[in-house]
């Protein structure tokens, strides 16, 4: 992918090219690219880890038991699942759901650079330690970070808990699913404040996560 390929193609045809990427050893035992899936226009993105195996199944991010917890967290807040982007780090589910190599990262990055660019949206959500150790590139942990905002980029980051977490570790009755929908509050607030600020000028330079 080159810088004018970035600017000048659109986020379907992005998604038909990843859809044949063998850039790391991941390509060799997926089922399928799982790209992404949302509006192309999303003020809201949220980035996980990587495929599980309904995903890499089906083609589609956060459709297990972790996407119906998602799902309901937008109902709740009044967020449709259609308005927002969801997306991975890792576009390929590693095998037995391991944690993906430093050289897979670095091949599948490019990917997730290229949503933020065309997708632009004001605010990000990271599920998880993995994701928002990527996206805000320190070893943090995501109790000790989530709910807060940061800026990157121009962008609001927002750290949560990634749903799978909340049911292996104690279900809808947990003190981790109650922050949960703390987190998801706060997340409708910036995305409130968002759409009642004065609308800025998108930068011109590409926005890499760093």
């Amino acid at each position: 992918m080159t810088g004018d390929t970035l600017t000048s193609r659109t986020l379907a045809e992005a998604a038909a090219d990843a859809s044949t990427c063998t850039k790391c050893r991941l390509s060799g035992g997926r089922t399928q690219v799982v790209y992404g899936v949302g509006s192309p226009d999303a003020d809201l993105m949220f980035i996980g880890e990587g495929p599980g195996f309904n995903e890499d199944k089906q083609g589609i991010p956060f459709v297990g038991a972790a996407g119906q917890l998602l799902n309901t967290m937008l109902q709740e807040h009044g967020i449709p699942r259609e308005d927002v982007y969801i997306a991975n780090v890792i576009k390929c589910r590693p095998p037995g759901n391991r944690d993906p190599l430093p050289d897979e990262i670095e091949s599948c990055k490019p990917w997730l650079d290229e949503q933020l660019n065309l997708i632009r949206p004001s605010v990000i959500v990271t599920l998880g330690n993995f994701a928002t150790r990527f996206m805000l590139n320190q070893m943090i942990s995501i109790s000790r970070v989530r709910g807060q905002r940061f800026r990157i980029h121009g962008r609001t980051v927002i750290p949560t808990f990634h749903p799978a977490a909340i049911l292996h570790g104690g279900g809808m009755a947990s003190k981790q699913m109650q922050a949960l929908r703390d987190d998801f509050a706060e997340i409708r607030r910036a995305l409130e404040e968002r759409a009642a600020a004065p609308s800025e000028p998108e930068p011109e330079e590409q926005l890499g996560l760093f």
